[in-house]
C-alpha cells in the first residue's frame, strides 16, 4: 500500500458518469483525508463504473444502485483516546438509513481491542447496524462499494422476480381467454387473438354487438354472429351444440 500524505485534495467537482450507480461522498470527509486516498476512491470508482459526487450528507458515503440507497460511516482514523464521537454519530444515523454500515481501519491488535472494548461499552446491537472492521484503507473502501454493489444486485433480482410472476400471471389470463373464446363453435386461436387486440377481454366481448365486431375485426358474419349471441345470450351458450 502506498504510504498517503495529507495535503491537496481533487477539485471539488470532480465526477465521471458511469453505469453501476452513484456514489456521495461527504464533503468535509473528503477533506480530512490523504489526496492519494481519494485519488484511488476516485480511480476504483471509474474503473467499477460508478459515479462519483462530493455533497454535503450526514453519512460519509452514500452509494446509490439499481434505485437502492446504502450508507456508510468510514473511519479511516481509530483513536483510541476518543471514540465515543464515532458511536454517538452512529447512534443518529442508524436510525435515518436502512442500510446502514461502518467501516472501521483497526491495522493493529491495540486499535482492534480498542474497537471490541468500545463496542460493548456504548451497547452496540450486533448488526444493527453492521460494523465491518478492516486492515487498511483500500480495503475498506473496496468493501464499501461490494456491499452496496451487492445491495442493489440484490434489489434488481428480486424486482426481476416480480417481473416474471407478473408475466406468468398474464401467460395464465391469456390461456384462460383462450380456452374461453375458442370454446364458441367456429372460433379458432386465430379469431380469439384478434378479438383480444380488436376487443379486449372476455367480457369486453360479451358486450361488443355483432356490428362492432365486425367492423374491428377480420371475423365473418356467421363467427360475428356467433360471438355475439353466444356470450350474450346464456340460453344459447348453455344449450348442447352440434356440429
Amino acid at each position: 500500500m502506498d504510504t498517503y500524505r495529507r495535503g491537496s485534495t481533487t477539485p471539488s467537482n470532480a465526477s465521471f458518469s458511469g453505469t453501476n450507480g452513484v456514489c456521495l461522498m461527504r464533503s468535509s470527509w473528503k477533506e480530512d483525508q490523504y489526496s492519494s486516498f481519494i485519488d484511488f476512491i476516485s480511480t476504483f470508482l471509474s474503473a467499477n463504473s460508478f459515479r462519483l459526487n462530493f455533497v454535503p450528507i450526514a453519512p460519509d458515503f452514500i452509494f446509490n444502485c439499481g434505485g437502492l440507497s446504502v450508507a456508510f460511516i468510514f473511519v479511516t482514523n481509530w483513536d483510541c483516546n476518543n471514540v465515543a464521537p464515532i458511536f454517538n454519530k452512529v447512534q443518529q444515523l442508524k436510525a435515518q438509513f436502512s442500510r446502514f454500515y461502518v467501516v472501521i481501519t483497526l491495522p493493529g491488535k491495540e486499535e482492534m481491542d480498542s474497537f471490541i472494548d468500545s463496542y460493548f461499552k456504548f451497547g452496540m446491537v450486533i448488526g444493527k447496524p453492521t460494523f465491518v472492521p478492516v486492515k487498511d484503507l483500500e480495503m475498506g473502501f473496496e468493501k464499501m462499494v461490494k456491499i452496496a454493489h451487492s445491495s442493489g444486485v440484490y434489489k434488481q433480482e428480486g424486482i426481476e422476480e416480480k417481473f416474471k410472476a407478473e408475466r406468468r400471471q398474464l401467460v395464465q389470463g391469456m390461456n384462460f381467454y383462450l380456452k374461453v373464446v375458442t370454446s364458441i363453435p367456429d372460433i379458432d386461436n386465430h379469431d380469439a387473438n384478434t378479438l383480444s387486440q380488436a376487443i379486449g377481454s372476455v367480457q369486453a366481448i360479451a358486450k361488443a354487438s355483432k356490428e362492432q365486431i365486425l367492423e374491428n375485426t377480420d371475423l365473418s358474419t356467421d363467427k360475428a354472429d356467433m360471438v355475439s349471441r353466444f356470450l350474450r345470450d346464456p340460453k344459447f351458450f348453455l344449450s348442447p351444440k352440434i356440429n
